[in-house]
């Protein structure tokens, strides 16, 4: 059940511990002018999303786990179905994690609120 709640939390942007509030102030990802833009508190249950100065430092961590994930995965994929020459591959997944960055690093941050804060259902109301 917790990994059903990092999820949602993860997928629609939505604070940790009330799955109510956004964290993030912009819902696109893609838009790169306000991509690291977070509110400094949940509007549904003024969790203070920043616990401390630099907090979301260790959200790095959590990004290198992602995308070394996505790695693995075209990784396997080109190993036993696509079979592509080394520097096709090396130049498909860097434009790959290139693309996909700015989900890898809302999603890490998010997954990294998960690791302090958790949903308790008292404060959806």
């Amino acid at each position: 059940m917790m990994l059903l709640n990092i999820f949602y939390s993860m997928i629609m942007n939505k604070c940790s511990r009330c799955h109510q509030g956004d964290v993030f102030v912009s819902k696109n990802p893609y838009n790169l002018f306000r991509m690291f833009e977070v509110h400094k508190t949940c509007s549904h249950c003024n969790l203070k999303y920043e616990k401390e100065p630099s907090f979301f430092y260790g959200a790095m961590y959590v990004s290198y786990a992602i995308s070394s994930g996505w790695f693995m995965i075209w990784y396997a994929l080109e190993s036993t179905l696509l079979n592509w020459e080394t520097l096709n591959f090396a130049l498909f997944v860097t434009g790959f994690i290139i693309v996909v960055s700015p989900l890898t690093l809302r999603w890490s941050r998010l997954i990294w609120l998960n690791f302090f804060y958790k949903y308790k259902p008292e404060y959806k109301n």
